[in-house]
């Protein structure tokens, strides 16, 4: 019988050893990593933030566009060009209410 000594038994190791380190290094990225598999609940959860935060973007946006429609050069609304210069130029009585869609 032949007996090997330990630093032929360090080497002989050496490379599984490393096999083995990778890939429990792939498999712990695969499992816990920022696209891994327990990363997938968390992906749920930021889809309905973000659907919630669009809807309001485009809700926003919307009032956005119906401003612009009613200060059209072409044919400015009376009613909002009359709001606009008066909030500016500060010439609201205090006896009056201005509601704002703003």
């Amino acid at each position: 019988m032949v007996r090997r000594s330990t630093l032929q038994i360090i080497r002989s190791a050496a490379l599984p050893a490393v096999a083995l380190f990778v890939i429990a290094d792939f498999a712990g990225f695969a499992l816990f990593g920022a696209n891994g598999l327990l990363s997938f609940a968390g992906y749920h959860q930021q889809k309905t933030e973000h659907q919630a935060q669009l809807s309001a973007l485009l809700a926003k946006r919307d009032q956005l566009m119906h401003h612009t429609q009613l200060l059209d050069p072409s044919h400015v609304d009376p009613d909002l060009a009359d709001e606009i210069v008066r909030k500016q130029t500060r010439q609201v009585r205090p006896d009056e209410v201005i509601l704002s869609t703003q």
